[in-house]
């Protein structure tokens, strides 16, 4: 079949779609699609070489995408790679407006989507054009400033960004071999950790390093950044945001290179870093770091990088994988909860899915050019067994999870495929007791619901689990029950249960085989005897459907008089029924269908249903029994449905009966369901069938003639289209004998994709001359009477109207198919184009008729109300298709092993698609009219006409080209406001049809000038329409969800729409080579001439549109609503590569001062963008770095190579002469990590554009700016607006205000600071938070826009602005503070340092003074911190003399500027880090300023008394002594170590380790608010250093500090040690678990500590120890329990009789102590394990029960084990009974219900 290709194409294929194949009229498609491709590739070359992208470019591209969606990518190799480049070249056209550049890449991503049709040798792309794009779009400059409107469908698919990525990841195999060095050559000197920058280039990395190059090109791919990267990633601890980035790379890195790279070294790191950042919680009083739940790791990422860690000679990683799930099991217990749950859920369901894929990956997809995976590293046979055995457990516990079963289903459904044999059983173990049950519904659904899952491997059994298809019939048996009309959700289950198992398995009783055949194998016997129940599995299914109907009726559910349709829960059960019912007599034997339809004949003929719900649900069983055998069926229904329906009908006055009798409605019902069948098993009963539909298209009663029109349009539907009039799960039905087939043996088998033998229902002669006939007879008379009706010639009753109209909309709904299109002519000069733009034409199998009258032409003539019928319900069928395909596919085996009935719905819905698309999308005169009619429609006056037309228009919009062009001046006339004529309805009317659905077009927002330059305009003009009242709240809706609808969705359109050369030539190798040629010719130089002339006229003729729209804006005085939407709109139109015209510049300088709060912030953001258009470009050169420095170092941080940028006070440019000399470096991060090629630096100042130009000098729109900002009173004006104060505690610092005044000051330089000068002074001396914003505002503003000024202006900038903030700073208040800080963090980014040296030096003076009270001195700090911060590590000379000045501040007495202090060394010691290849600092470091801090906490640790908090008076005076002094220290240090916890890097374990014994004598033990600041922050730190991550090396260090604690004499800190033990161990386990040594100290200090002689300890030391076994840290081994075991039997001396008198000895004696142990010892092991029962459980309960009488504390203890015991073992009693022996249940039953329980 394969082989035939060529001879009809003259080319191969890359790969068409293989349904085509199977249609019925197949044989046509090679020429088909051969005229549209070379259609597709002369047009489309054409369109590029005569430089016309709209319409012709996207026309001819969107018709390859239809091509591709019909046929696949059925072309050449050749044509292929031309394809992509074509579009590859067009969609980096620099200018291309965003929507077509969307466009353009999703055909482009569509046709790399299969790489393995090309290799690398086929096609190579470049990967900078592609970074340039995404970069201009990702981070534009010019987007903030509103000079670039980029399309808002925010996230999801759709994105902007999302379509880009989607086209990196799709163009990465392409990158030619060097690609990898010229991204780190322009990638790394971006690499600074404190700078935004770290974040941009790492994301790159991740999204552009290609990961594929072959094996031979490794050298020159990852191994030129593997070891760098990784070691970044391993040395940073505290999760920066762009760590989740580095993961991505690795783990698609390591996908695509198994068994090239050694990951063993990582292993343990990798899986440690996965499970701290399921934010799993551990202990009880844990603090959760806010930034490791925002920057989590991605899970899809996390399991690609484990399923490819799998495998491979060492096995490591299965076993720390089995590690990772023992560890967290305990957390899938139904009964935990939390927001970690979805992250576990989401692992546990995609995990196996990811191997799945792997396995696939290695055996059984076809090899292509991507590098296979060396033998050595395929996952083996064992491999797999591990992996599914490490899952299990989880998985079963997931089962009953809170967040629903599916999570696990499908977990379980790919466990299934690859060992069924491990994995159904314990299901079935826990479904067969689920189904007995009827008090746990929700036991019930999950485990059916995994039972779906695994259905397809239990049925198909195969040599591993080959038992599995004997559960079959006892499932299904004991499902039954489950129909149940009073549990909704468990029917339903239930249906989906039965469906899924009765697809795979043909209900054929086989059981004669057994006496017939001697060649079957036990299991196959054992089928075969079973397979005797299914007929009376059918028939009770039936009677359990039956009841279900009978509970359902209308009467029994509602009384009459409230709704008569379905409820939504009614209509799911009737689908699930139907689909159900009718998939059990698809697959069942003609024997069984006999018996059920003799069945269902009689329930549905001996009852009288009532139509609307119970009615439904029989007619669609009898339906379902006619669809799988017709003759049989209609044989017996026909007559009988005829005869009722005649017998009440011979009385003649029924006919004319409002209301009808039920039981001639019931079988007219009956009769119109089962007519829905093969058109050639109709024509025996047409006569009957006729007559009935004259008797009943013309009854009175409404419910009556719709029920007759379904009849007609069933008749006419299957007598006229193209169908598959079979679905059994094997081809040929099952109706063979069982000698020579043998039906058990296509349990579960997959269709086969070149065998499938679809029996097609294609129209015989005779079916389509009855469909005719029936037009003819029925048809006809209405067209006529309606056609009078409408001339006035005969009237009509309204009933009378619907009734006819009912009737032809049934006749085209049925035979629409039969009709040709409609004809008219094609409506002319909508576009202009040079290129062709027709329509290509499908055959869909349908001859038309051209003899007969086309009766969709007479339809239309009468009447233009009926629109196009063919809108399909197709994009649902398509959703609901997919998801079926997804439950019972086998991704395993992969190469579309579906059953065979998907399979023929897929091919269905290929012949669907092309019906769809031939309705062809030409817009004809005939169409124009029904548009304008459908407009008429749409404003007339009755709201419900009004939405329906409206929606039909809307979807006639979406499908003729260019009609909207056509629409929009008829729908713009109503809201004309000389138009008086138009009523309140109309004009509501035209604004929705202007603002459109929310799928489909937006009138007002067209991309395109013309519509615009005509819709907006009219919009704002309409204000001053009389039909419009802005009383009626529903207009003013309208109007605001229009304006809001169009800012939502506006992007910049383009203006240029050139097309660069290099597309062209592609044109035309892409017209000139392969096969089909076009027909079409190449272009001659004349006609690209005259393109080239249109293009620039176009493009001229944009800019003039556009400077029209905005002038209609500008003038008119209208209603304050359309003064809003005018400036809004006029916003809109700001564009980066176009200035406004003048007098819209005018406009928005004036709105500046306009009443209105809204036009104002509009106009400040306008004038700021407008300031960017007109601001003269500075020249830049490039300079190599080596001209700078005079060698360059290799690694990054501090060298001498970049020393000269840092702030040196000695060398500042504070002369003329100096700030000439000084090369100024504005961005923060070059240099840091390295250099790059080529720096770009100003050029000196005399080649820069002159400052302060005079007036006559200016531009026309500088003039307009320079004028109003020169006067006094504007200015005046202007600042009395922005000293408002919007919304009281609400206002922020504004970015856009900064924005308007940096312009300012940068485009003129300081010719305003005059005018300002006295506002700003006024406005810092008044300490109102707004007049402080303003000033605040105005002060950055000023800062940066001073980037070019000469030394003189800038010096005597300082002068006013220095004494300036000082005022400001000691005016500052609490409302203000963030709002300064705001200010000069703004003011000092991305500046040099030694341009600034002025703030610095005034903001270093001295922040701490204590003027003005301690907040004063705490904001001033905050200043200072956001300025310094914003400088990263370029000044560490004002670090250090800022360190030297707070550190005999750090004893400061209140809380806030402690905080602020604590938060201030954070950034001091920031820059400190120690990242792999980096210099150490030369700021301040950690480790000399800890030293200097232990020394003065020294006197802290020597006393033994506890730590109390002194709070000091104020008035005290004296010296304080040095214990005080150094508690003060230590509050200050607390509140940095909590500080620094979330922002540094790396944490300084050593440095920290040395504070530990301090913290834990403070930390208080109970969870108690009332404590003091300090015990409180002690706490709040050691939880947050608990939580640290800590290497292999450091684990010996903090261990011996911990050991060295634990023999403290506080029993609080020994107490403490142990919490923190559990949460580091937790958080660091596999590194822990990686070094034995480790885990034998851990495992020691326990258990020493289970014999402390303080109670507490010794309890916390058990729950510590019962943790550590439940996570599988420590094992329960032998010598461990017999320790236990001695120390119980610890003998206790004899309680010796006290007198009463004497006061009882309260300390326990050292045995009591050590008896205690013991048992809790044993108890910690019993409650080590909650939810199950291992073997050596029993016999320690036994040994504790011994102890149940002992002294205090012990008997407590064995009560708490005993009861917790009893609680988490109570659900599952009746499985964990089986572990005990019978006397040791004697036992524990006593133990548990004993009176000793409730003592």
């Amino acid at each position: 079949m394969k082989k035939t290709q060529p001879d009809t194409l003259d080319f191969i294929p890359q790969k068409d779609i293989v349904y085509n194949k199977l249609l019925p009229y197949a044989g046509r498609l090679d020429a088909e699609s051969n005229d549209i491709l070379s259609k597709i590739k002369g047009n489309l070359g054409r369109a590029v070489q005569l430089r016309e992208i709209w319409p012709g470019v996207l026309f001819w591209t969107r018709k390859l995408s239809t091509y591709m969606r019909l046929y696949g990518r059925k072309f050449s190799k050749e044509d292929h790679v031309l394809f992509i480049k074509l579009l590859y070249e067009l969609v980096m056209i620099p200018k291309l407006e965003i929507s077509m550049m969307q466009g353009l890449a999703r055909l482009l991503i569509n046709l790399l989507k299969k790489r393995e049709l090309l290799s690398r040798e086929d096609l190579e792309l470049p990967w900078r054009p592609l970074y340039e794009l995404y970069d201009r779009i990702l981070f534009s400059k010019t987007e903030h400033l509103g000079l670039n409107w980029f399309p808002k469908y925010a996230c999801g698919f759709n994105s902007v960004e999302s379509v880009l990525k989607t086209l990196v990841k799709s163009c990465r195999p392409y990158f030619s071999e060097a690609a990898t060095q010229e991204m780190l050559d322009e990638w790394r000197p971006l690499l600074c950790p404190f700078d935004v920058t770290m974040q941009r280039a790492i994301s790159y990395f991740e999204l552009f390093l290609p990961t594929t190059l072959p094996p031979d090109l490794h050298h020159r791919g990852f191994k030129l950044w593997f070891d760098e990267l990784v070691s970044l990633w391993v040395s940073v601890q505290n999760l920066p945001s762009w760590e989740v980035h580095l993961v991505n790379l690795f783990a698609r890195l390591a996908n695509d290179n198994i068994g090239y790279i050694d990951w063993d070294p990582y292993i343990p790191k990798i899986f440690t870093r996965i499970l701290r950042r399921l934010n799993l919680p551990v202990g009880t009083s844990q603090m959760i770091v806010p930034r490791y739940v925002t920057n989590a790791y991605d899970i899809s990422h996390v399991v690609l990088w484990v399923s490819a860690l799998l495998g491979g000679p060492s096995k490591q990683a299965q076993a720390q994988l089995s590690g990772l799930f023992n560890s967290i099991t305990s957390f899938f217990h139904p009964s935990n909860h939390g927001r970690w749950l979805m992250k576990l859920m989401k692992l546990l369901q995609r995990l196996p899915a990811s191997v799945v894929r792997r396995l696939h990956r290695e055996r059984y997809k076809k090899p292509t050019w991507l590098t296979p995976i060396p033998d050595s590293h395929k996952l083996t046979e064992e491999d797999i067994t591990d992996f599914v055995e490490s899952m299990m457990q989880p998985v079963l516990l997931a089962m009953f999870s809170k967040t629903g079963s599916l999570d696990a289903a499908q977990a379980l459904q790919n466990l299934a495929l690859m060992r069924p044999e491990l994995v159904i059983p314990p299901v079935l173990e826990k479904t067969y007791p689920a189904l007995e049950t009827l008090t746990e519904p929700h036991q019930l659904t999950a485990t059916l619901s995994c039972m779906i899952g695994v259905a397809r491997s239990l049925v198909s059994g195969g040599q591993r689990f080959p038992e599995g298809p004997t559960h079959m019939l006892p499932l299904l048996m004991r499902a039954l029950p489950g129909v149940d009309p009073n549990d909704f959700s468990k029917c339903m289950i239930t249906f989906q249960f039965i469906a899924t198992f009765v697809t795979l398995v043909p209900l054929v009783d086989c059981s004669s085989a057994l006496h017939e055949r001697t060649d079957l194998t036990e299991v196959e016997r054992e089928l075969c005897s079973a397979s005797a129940e299914f007929e009376d599995f059918v028939l009770q299914f039936m009677d359990r459907c039956f009841a279900l109907i009978d509970s359902s009726t209308l009467e029994q559910t509602r009384e009459e008089t409230e709704t008569e349709k379905m409820t939504h829960l009614e209509s799911l059960v009737e689908l699930g029924l139907s689909s159900t019912f009718s998939t059990i007599l698809t697959q069942c034997s003609l024997d069984i269908f006999k018996v059920a339809l003799e069945k269902v004949f009689n329930f549905a003929t001996t009852n009288i249903f009532e139509t609307r719900v119970a009615g439904r649900m029989v007619a669609d069983m009898c339906r379902a029994a006619a669809k799988c055998h017709p003759a049989e069926s209609l044989k017996v229904f026909v007559p009988h449905c005829c005869n009722a329906i005649n017998q009440i009908a011979v009385n003649e006055e029924v006919l004319n009966e409002e209301e009808l009798d039920k039981e001639f409605l019931w079988n007219l019902q009956l009769l119109s369901e089962v007519s829905r069948v093969d058109g050639d098993k109709i024509l025996p009963y047409r006569s009957e069938l006729v007559q009935i539909l004259q008797l009943t298209l013309h009854l009175k009663c409404k419910q009556g003639y719709t029920l007759a029109c379904n009849l007609l349009h069933h008749i006419l539907r299957s007598t006229a289209l193209i169908y598959p009039t079979e679905y059994c799960s094997v081809p040929g039905g099952f109706h063979q004998p069982t000698g020579d087939y043998l039906p058990i043996k296509d349990w579960g088998r997959p269709g086969d994709l070149w065998n499938l033998e679809i029996q097609w229902h294609v129209p015989s002669v005779e079916e389509i001359s009855l469909a005719f006939y029936l037009l003819d007879l029925i048809l006809q008379p209405e067209l006529q009477r309606l056609k009078r009706f409408a001339e006035g010639e005969q009237d009509m009753s309204r009933d009378d109207v619907l009734q006819s109209l009912t009737i032809v909309q049934h006749c085209l709904l049925g035979a629409g198919g039969l009709m040709p299109p409609l004809k008219g002519e094609p409506i002319p000069e909508l576009v202009h184009s040079m290129v062709n733009l027709d329509e290509t034409t499908l055959y869909t199998g349908m001859e038309y008729d051209k003899s007969r009258e086309n009766y969709r032409d007479a339809i239309c003539s009468v009447m233009k109300q009926l629109l196009l019928f063919l809108s399909h319900e197709f994009d649902s069928r398509w959703k609901s298709f997919n998801l079926v395909k997804k439950s019972m596919e086998n991704r395993l085996h992969g190469r579309k092993q579906h059953i065979r009935a998907l399979l023929i719905d897929r091919v269905m819905l290929q012949h669907e698609l092309r019906k769809l698309t031939v309705e062809g999308c030409q817009y004809r005169s005939i169409h124009q009219e029904l548009m304008r009619d459908l407009l008429r429609l749409s404003t007339s006056t009755y709201s419900q006409v009004r939405s329906k037309a409206q929606n039909v228009l809307f979807t006639a919009l979406g499908t003729y080209n260019f009609c909207c062009r056509d629409l929009i001046p008829h729908v713009l006339e109503f809201l004309n406001p000389d138009n008086s004529a138009v009523t309140q309805q109309q004009f509501k009317g035209a604004l929705y049809c202007l603002l459109g659905n929310h799928s489909g077009v937006c009138l007002a927002n067209l991309h395109d000038w013309e519509c615009i330059a005509l819709t907006w305009p009219a919009i704002v003009r309409s204000g001053l329409s009389s039909a419009m009242s802005l009383e009626k709240p529903s207009i003013v809706r309208l109007f605001d969800d229009l304006a809001d609808k169009i800012h939502r969705q506006y992007e910049t359109i383009g203006i240029d729409f050139s097309i660069p050369g290099e597309c062209c030539d592609v044109a035309k190798q892409i017209m000139t080579t392969g096969n089909p040629l076009p027909k079409e010719d190449v272009p001659s130089e004349e006609e690209v001439a005259q393109g080239l002339k249109r293009q620039e006229l176009k493009n001229s003729e944009s800019c003039l549109l556009m400077t029209a729209s905005h002038c209609s804006f500008v003038s008119h005085s209208r209603p304050w609503k359309f003064e809003h939407i005018a400036i809004g709109f006029l916003s809109l139109l700001l564009r980066d590569d176009h200035q406004l015209p003048p007098a819209a510049v005018l406009f928005f300088v004036k709105s500046l001062n306009h009443e209105s709060l809204y036009v104002r912030k509009v106009a400040i953001s306008a004038v700021a963008g407008i300031m960017k258009q007109i601001k003269r470009a500075h020249k830049k050169v490039p300079v190599s770095p080596l001209e700078l420095c005079k060698h360059i170092g290799t690694v990054a941080g501090d060298r001498t190579d970049n020393q000269w940028l840092q702030y040196n006070s000695s060398t500042l440019p504070r002369t003329q002469v100096d700030w000439d000399q000084c090369v100024f470096v504005e961005k923060t991060h070059w240099g840091y990590y390295c250099w790059p090629r080529n720096l770009m630096m100003y050029a000196p100042q005399e080649e820069q554009p002159t400052q302060n130009l005079a007036r006559e000098e200016m531009t026309e729109w500088e003039q307009i700016i320079f004028d109003h900002f020169s006067d006094p009173v504007f200015i005046n004006q202007f600042i009395e607006f922005l000293s408002l104060e919007d919304r009281k505690g609400k206002d922020k610092f504004s970015p856009r205000r900064f924005c308007l005044f940096k312009g300012l000051f940068r485009n003129f330089s300081d010719d305003f600071l005059p005018l300002f000068r006295p506002h700003m002074e006024r406005l810092v001396a008044d300490s109102h938070e707004s007049k402080q914003r303003c000033v605040a505002e105005i002060i950055s503003g000023l800062i940066r826009g001073s980037k070019h000024w000469s030394f003189s202006k800038v010096e005597s900038l300082w002068e006013l602005l220095c004494p300036l903030l000082r005022t400001a700073l000691s005016n500052i208040t609490v409302e203000t503070y963030a709002d300064w800080g705001t200010c000069i963090a703004t003011a000092c980014e991305s500046r040099d340092p030694r341009k600034l040296h002025w703030l610095f030096e005034m903001l270093m003076e001295s922040p701490v003074n204590g003027e003005g009270g301690s907040f004063v001195d705490a904001c001033r700090l905050y200043v200072l911190q956001g300025g310094l911060a914003q400088q990263e590590w370029r000044v560490p000379e004002l670090l250090h003399r800022l360190l030297q000045y707070l550190e005999p501040k750090l004893t400061q007495v209140y809380k806030n500027v402690r905080e602020r202090i604590g938060s201030v060394l954070t950034y001091i010691f920031m820059i400190d880090v120690n990242l792999p290849y980096t210099q150490p600092t030369t700021s301040p470091r950690i480790s000399d300023f800890t030293e200097r801090i232990l020394l003065q906490l020294k006197p802290l640790n020597e006393g033994d008394e506890e730590i109390q908090n002194h709070v000091i008076e104020e008035n005290e005076v004296g010296v304080q002594d040095e214990r005080t002094q150094a508690i003060k220290l230590l509050k200050t240090v607390l509140k940095w170590l909590i500080a620094s916890a979330g922002r540094s890097f790396s944490t300084a374990v050593s440095e920290q380790l040395q504070l530990l014994p301090l913290l834990f004598k403070i930390a208080p033990v109970e969870n108690d608010d009332s404590y003091d600041e300090l015990k409180r922050d002690a706490k709040t730190c050691l939880s947050l250093m608990s939580q640290g991550l800590l290497y292999t090396e450091q684990i010996p260090m903090v261990l011996s500090v911990l050991q060295e604690i634990a023999g403290s004499s506080s029993w609080h800190a020994r107490y403490t040690v142990l919490t923190y033990l559990q949460i580091m161990v937790f958080y660091n386990l596999f590194t822990f678990m990686s070094d034995q040594k480790a885990v034998n100290d851990v495992r020691a200090l326990v258990i020493k500590l289970l014999e402390d002689e303080q109670l507490e300890v010794r309890e916390m030391a058990a729950t510590t120890l019962s943790g550590f076994l439940q996570c599988n840290f420590l094992s329960m081994d032998a010598p461990m329990q017999a320790h236990f075991e001695a120390l119980c039997k610890t003998r206790l001396p004899k309680k010796r009789k006290r007198d009463l008198g004497s006061i009882v000895d309260t300390i326990p004696s050292a045995d009591l102590v050590r008896r205690h142990a013991g048992v809790l010892g044993l108890s910690a092991c019993i409650l080590s394990s909650p939810y199950d029962v291992p073997t050596w459980m029993p016999q320690l309960l036994m040994d504790l029960s011994a102890h149940l009488n002992d002294t205090q504390p012990i008997e407590m203890t064995v009560k708490k084990t005993l009861s917790n015991f009893r609680r988490t073992h109570h659900d599952n009693w009746q499985q964990h009974k089986q572990q005990f022996t019978d006397d040791q249940l004697l036992v524990l039953t006593d133990l548990l219900v004993s009176p000793c329980y409730y003592a």
